[in-house]
């Protein structure tokens, strides 16, 4: 295995423009975009811009009329990736429904949004990040997330936006 890194977004809420220089800024390097909730208009937007982009997406308790759906797994190399907004697993409480749902599907980064603040950590043998938002942050900076998954582990860090 070489190695993968995955740019992680969540909440952009309509703002494009955000969205766009985050991809733009790692479309080299990036082996696919996840995007979690929250900004339905623009992930389409995007997709339109880059029909070949690696692009998966969750639909967030914003995004109305949207069948795509509130959790998904994505599977990179031999890393699985559980995918959620986070408003159905009540993370603005507790993570145990989050981790649950983790442990339940093999998955050993667990990532949701939702909250707008950027948080990564490691609970329970699960790997665990919000990427906070670019254009709304609550608390904290704006942010987006990347994870490197390497034959050496598993690095989740936040990146001021």
């Amino acid at each position: 295995m070489n190695g993968y890194r995955i740019i992680v977004i969540s909440d952009t809420h309509g703002s494009f423009q955000a969205l766009h220089n985050i991809v733009q800024k790692h479309l080299e390097e990036a082996t696919c975009f996840i995007h979690l909730g929250d900004g339905f208009r623009e992930i389409e937007d995007i997709k339109a811009l880059y029909p070949e982009l690696k692009l998966y997406a969750v639909r967030g308790n914003c995004d109305f009329g949207v069948d795509t759906p509130a959790v998904r797994q994505v599977v990179v190399g031999d890393t699985q990736i559980l995918c959620t907004h986070g408003h159905l697993q009540s993370v603005k409480y507790s993570f145990s429904q989050l981790i649950q749902t983790a442990k339940s599907t093999n998955s050993q980064i667990a990532l949701y949004g939702h909250t707008h603040q950027g948080n990564t950590f490691y609970e329970d043998g699960i790997y665990i990040m919000n990427p906070g938002s670019p254009v709304q942050p609550r608390n904290s900076k704006a942010s987006y997330g990347v994870i490197d998954i390497t034959d050496a582990g598993i690095v989740c860090h936040l990146i001021l936006y």
